[in-house]
């Protein structure tokens, strides 16, 4: 299969639904106002997406793997971060359940597609 638009990548689309949900969560009273981890969650949830984007700007799958190397990285920050807003009871148990199951989906299809990439 050929990709030519990045939005076929399913692993941007996923990082799409969620940076939704991060920025979604962000907005909540508690949330809204611990700045410093407001904006560090929001910028490691557009970074997954955003990188999956720049590497398959850069048309080569050697580019394109460091590049989901680093959104893959950017992935798990987001999983760390989320232990810290469940910990301040910014999100409770449930919606901290759901976002870490949406983030590891993330980060393994992320570290799936730059192994089929390194593979070929």
């Amino acid at each position: 299969m050929v990709i030519k638009k990045f939005e076929e990548i399913l692993a941007w689309q996923e990082a799409r639904v969620l940076v939704n949900e991060i920025y979604s969560i962000t907005k909540l009273e508690g949330f809204a106002r611990d700045y410093g981890l407001k904006d560090q969650i929001r910028r490691a949830a557009v970074s997954t997406m955003s990188n999956i984007f720049e590497g398959f700007s850069r048309r080569s799958d050697k580019d394109f793997t460091r590049f989901l190397d680093i959104a893959s990285a950017s992935s798990s920050e987001v999983c760390s971060l989320l232990y810290i807003a469940l910990d301040e009871v910014y999100i409770d148990q449930a919606k901290f359940d759901l976002l870490y199951k949406q983030c590891f989906k993330v980060g393994a299809m992320i570290h799936s597609f730059a192994r089929y990439l390194r593979n070929s």
